[in-house]
């Protein structure tokens, strides 16, 4: 079962149930501040004192099945070549967790996002399921990853798809979504509308 949340539900949700034993896979230097257990590619054991750290070195994740009784990934699977494998070890170490991801609005308009992000992402609402296809970009990316955060704060659900599951994350892999008929965005074409339109109106 699949279906839209929120961070704050869910670290509610986690606060309440402190004997979880709880992994924050792919985080990077901001893992969940419920996370018993630490995982990255980077090795941040330095970092990461006081939790436990695991690194990362093999597409399979480095444990057991049913592990743990929750798992965080967010902002991960975007960046990840084989989308499918990771969406079975996500199911195979855990029967529940949250995951975060861009949505394509959000993953078009930022700069960094071009260089790395392999896949884009939409939800159906009608089936509860993630719609993942090869990123496309659609339009010029116009801001950083520092601004982009300061943005989620007020328009977060225009940024990022939360998504809670348990048991199973549904999903279908849609080659067809690339758009490649849409002319792309300028937005050195946008700024100069912009201040066409400011100008008229100032006089």
């Amino acid at each position: 079962m699949l279906r839209r949340t929120s961070l704050n539900f869910v670290n509610n949700t986690l606060s309440k149930n402190s004997k979880w034993k709880i992994v924050d896979i792919g985080c990077g230097y901001g893992a969940n501040e419920f996370a018993t257990v630490v995982a990255d590619t980077q090795d941040l054991s330095s970092f990461y004192k006081e939790k436990n750290f695991v690194k990362i070195n093999d597409k399979e994740l480095p444990f057991k099945d049913k592990e743990f009784d929750f798992v965080i990934c967010s902002h991960v699977i975007e960046h990840v070549e084989d989308f499918e494998f990771f969406v079975k070890e996500l199911e195979r170490i855990s029967s529940k967790g949250y995951i975060e991801l861009p949505t394509r609005l959000g993953d078009n308009i930022v700069f960094e996002n071009k260089q790395d992000h392999i896949w884009w992402f939409t939800f159906d609402d009608v089936i509860n399921e993630i719609v993942a296809s090869k990123r496309n970009q659609l339009m010029d990316p116009f801001i950083t990853v520092s601004t982009a955060k300061l943005f989620e704060k007020i328009f977060r659900e225009s940024f990022v798809l939360e998504l809670a599951w348990e048991e199973k994350i549904e999903y279908k892999i849609d080659n067809q979504i690339r758009n490649d008929n849409i002319k792309k965005i300028s937005f050195y074409k946008l700024i100069k509308k912009f201040f066409s339109k400011k100008l008229r109106t100032f006089f």
